[in-house]
């Protein structure tokens, strides 16, 4: 191996440990609140986890097994499997979300009707949806043998070894990155850019009212003063943030990967094996950004497994106070005896 795959190897390996222990502890959190559990957002975040657990489980450990070995690993049945994973898992997480900025857009733009409009039912139907339309595509590359193992990227992915369905490849290819990448990008933009109208919207009119009552209070310590100034410009930004880490973080994973598999069926650029399988290193890294953009960085995912920690320490603090406790009266006895 050289240095270049043996760090490739490396980041692999990170990427899975990290996107593991952070989703399982999504799951958790999950499980454990029954808060979350009542919010339509926790359905699609619940199908995100999902998608991202078992790509950590099934297809990074046979990319990693493909830069070690540089070859297919394992038979053609277990890459046809999981090819037909990775082409679902991918699809189904970029809808689901485009699922979770749609139910921020109707919060957010139509609060008194959010709870008519964005109902369990309604989460399931649009889930519903997401399954079907993702599994559509591998169950069509499957049934022409377009799944394989791919040596640019070291993964089980989209692949046609035929030089006769060329045309037809590149056609489903394109029309599959366009229903997926592109519709799921174009919905994330639209959303959570009248989402962000809206917050800034909001925002002019606390500055409005700030602005009046700072004329008002004459007497204002001028530290007061510039105390509310800085929140008015933290208030402007948080919004912009959150919005840019949702959009930025969705470009960054997904698009180099994507514009390679395009820039692929030309034919007509070489591309480095190595640059391949960054490209899906960075799709893969979006299993290990979701949990932290849509779950774990929020105050309430936060204070639950907080909880969830303080309850598994306090219960082995009073385990471990029962055996020193039982040990203690042991070594009593002892004496007396």
């Amino acid at each position: 191996m050289s240095i270049w795959e043996v760090i490739l190897a490396f980041v692999v390996v990170v990427l899975m440990l990290v996107a593991l222990l952070a989703n399982v502890l999504v799951l958790m959190c999950f499980l454990y609140s029954a808060d979350i559990r009542k919010q339509v957002p926790g359905l699609f975040i619940l199908n995100l986890t999902f998608c991202n657990l078992l790509t950590t489980v099934s297809n990074m450990p046979l990319t990693l097994a493909g830069i070690i070995y540089k070859s297919q690993p394992g038979g053609d049945q277990i890459c046809h499997v999981v090819g037909f994973l990775e082409t679902f898992l991918t699809t189904n997480s970029m809808l689901s979300m485009a699922a979770l900025s749609i139910d921020r857009w109707i919060a957010v733009v139509f609060p008194l009707s959010y709870h008519s409009k964005m109902r369990y039912r309604d989460a399931a139907l649009i889930l519903s949806y997401t399954w079907l339309h993702s599994v559509s595509f591998p169950i069509v590359a499957a049934s022409l043998s377009w799944v394989g193992f791919h040596h640019l990227y070291a993964s089980c992915t989209l692949y046609n070894k035929r030089p006769e369905d060329r045309t037809q490849f590149v056609i489903f290819t394109a029309f599959f990155h366009a229903l997926s990448f592109l519709l799921s990008l174009i919905v994330l933009c639209f959303t959570y850019l009248k989402v962000l109208k809206v917050a800034r919207f909001h925002c002019k009119r606390i500055d409005v009212i700030t602005m009046q009552t700072l004329v008002l209070l004459v007497d204002i310590h001028p530290s007061v003063r510039e105390r509310c100034l800085e929140e008015q410009k933290r208030r402007r930004q948080r919004a912009t943030k959150k919005i840019s880490t949702f959009i930025g973080t969705f470009i960054l994973c997904f698009a180099p990967y994507v514009i390679t598999r395009l820039v692929e069926l030309s034919s007509v650029v070489h591309i480095s094996s190595h640059w391949g399988i960054i490209s899906k290193c960075l799709a893969y890294s979006k299993a290990v950004s979701d949990p932290f953009v849509y779950s774990l960085l929020r105050h309430q995912y936060k204070k639950t497994w907080k909880d969830i920690i303080n309850k598994i320490l306090k219960r082995s603090s009073i385990n471990s106070s029962a055996l020193t406790g039982d040990s203690h009266n042991r070594n009593i006895l002892q004496l007396n005896e």
